[in-house]
């Protein structure tokens, strides 16, 4: 028998002041902690190219927020996109983000990396527990924001593999 293919999970994210880094770095453990079938490619979005989004099955992005809005250089990476818009229908699609307080635009930035997903036609999962559109942090992240960001990672790599068999 061969070889099963490899699920491919993308992290993509921005961070100034490495806060939504340290949660991506977590976002692509729990995808890795998922199975030897998953391979995950983090990228800060100065590294990342639209076209990386062709060769993932499923997709994760991140932003600190920025005013109820996710970052300038993410916005400008989800714009491009338009090059490979109809591509990228059926891939799984997931948010989080960092905040600097409560109250100051988490639930926004991360619906706004999520809508932009909709429009391309990607699967979001939500979640029923906590953190319902996905993972966000007050200020630098905590263990407990760390465990979910794992558990998000790893969440999107299960639904990827259910709707790539």
């Amino acid at each position: 028998m061969g070889e099963k293919p490899a699920l491919k999970i993308l992290v993509v994210y921005d961070s100034k002041t490495g806060n939504t880094e340290k949660m991506a770095k977590a976002i692509a453990k729990g995808a890795e902690s998922a199975g030897k079938d998953v391979e995950v490619a983090l990228k800060h979005v100065d590294q990342a190219k639209v076209t990386d989004l062709l060769a993932a099955d499923g997709i994760i992005m991140g932003s600190p927020t920025y005013y109820g809005q996710m970052s300038g250089k993410l916005k400008q990476f989800i714009d491009a996109t338009f090059d490979i818009h109809g591509k990228i229908v059926g891939k799984v699609g997931a948010a989080f983000t960092s905040a600097g307080g409560t109250a100051t635009g988490a639930e926004t930035t991360v619906l706004s990396i999520l809508k932009a997903m909709l429009v391309h036609g990607m699967i979001i999962q939500g979640n029923a527990e906590n953190k319902h559109y996905g993972v966000a942090a007050l200020g630098a992240p905590k263990a407990n924001d760390l465990k979910l960001c794992r558990e998000r990672g790893a969440k999107l790599v299960d639904l990827a593999r259910k709707l790539k068999s």
